[in-house]
This record gives C-alpha cells, sequence and structure tokens, in this order.
C-alpha cells in the first residue's frame, strides 16, 4: 500500500476524520485528502505530528505494508518493529522502562567464559545520527532471546502497550566489561 493509503486506513482504525486531522495540523481538510489520494505528501514537521498524532510510526506510514509484511517473512527474526507506535519494555535489572520503536538481538563478540551470549537492545528513537539503543537484557543461549523475541512479538500483534521479558540471563553488572552471568 501507499503512503496515501496508509495515512487513510491508520487515521480511519483510529476514528479520525479529515477535518479533526487537518484542524491539528493547520492544513485544509483538501490538503488530507490529496496525500490520501497520492496526489501530494505532507512536510517533513506534519509527518512527525502525524505519527504522534495517529500513534503510528514513520515507516509504517511511509512504506508499502505488504511488502514489509513479506519482507517480515523472509528476514531473519532478529529485529522487531512495533508497527502501531511504541510498547514499553522493562530492562534486565527491572530499574527501567524503555518505550521501544523496535528491538533487536545480536550476539556478542567473543564473550568470556562466564559472561552473556547475546543481548537484546531497544530503540527508543531514530535521530540524525541513527538508531538510539538501550540495553534491554542479557542472554545465554540462543533459544532464550529468540523466545524473548517471539514473546515480544506475540504481545505487540496483541495490542499490549507493556512487555516485562521473561527470559532474560541473570547477571551481575561489572563498570567495564560485559557482565557476569550470575550461578545458580
Amino acid at each position: 500500500m501507499s503512503f496515501g493509503e496508509n495515512l487513510k486506513n491508520v487515521r480511519k482504525q483510529r476514528g479520525v476524520t479529515q477535518e479533526e486531522l487537518a484542524e491539528i495540523l493547520g492544513v485544509s481538510r483538501q490538503a488530507i485528502s490529496k496525500w490520501e489520494s497520492d496526489s501530494g505528501y505532507p512536510e517533513t514537521e506534519k509527518l512527525l505530528v502525524i505519527s504522534k498524532t495517529l500513534n503510528i510510526s514513520i515507516d509504517y506510514l511511509l512504506n508499502d505494508v505488504t511488502v514489509m509484511k513479506e519482507k517480515e517473512k523472509t528476514e531473519e527474526k532478529s529485529v522487531v518493529y512495533a508497527p502501531t507506535g511504541k510498547i514499553a519494555i522493562t530492562t534486565y535489572d527491572n530499574k527501567n522502562v524503555v518505550f521501544c520503536k523496535s528491538v533487536k538481538t545480536s550476539p556478542i563478540l567473543w564473550p568470556g567464559k562466564d559472561e552473556p551470549k547475546y543481548i537484546l537492545n531497544g530503540v527508543d528513537k531514530v535521530t540524525f545520527w541513527g538508531e538510539h539503543t538501550i540495553i534491554l537484557g542479557w542472554y545465554a543461549i540462543l533459544e532464550d532471546v529468540e523466545k524473548e523475541i517471539s514473546e515480544i512479538t506475540k504481545a505487540i500483534q496483541n495490542g499490549e502497550g507493556a512487555y516485562k521479558l521473561k527470559y532474560n540471563a541473570d547477571v551481575e553488572d561489572r563498570t567495564f566489561g560485559s557482565p557476569k552471568l550470575k550461578k545458580r
């Protein structure tokens, strides 16, 4: 689907009329109609307001959703996106809640004997300089991080606004380097 189709579908799902959206953006209803018919596009600052108002990611608005879904099926499941905006995830130490646009997992290069092998990062914003990530959790084995990603995906699909990690390893924080796995 195109930007216009995505905008129209999300606007209707959220129960917002063209007139209401136009008023929020300070444009005419005809401008909204023009965007929804793919006869034009909003300015960048208006696109940001649309994203916040409709609680939808800019990626979702701008990309062909059917192509994105097909791509997700064929890609490795190491990245999960929250298409309706953000999901709140409690960090491994229960000290922070991160409002994530997406989550990503990656292996830790050359982990020590008693160190986690994988990390789960939350992307809370994307700036000119790239993605801003925060460590959500540490994992001893690939199976655990894969189960976590699967559970986060289910939470997003079920429209849940929050998620608490279930499969992360217990770790002892260290000042330098990766944390150590706690012995059970």
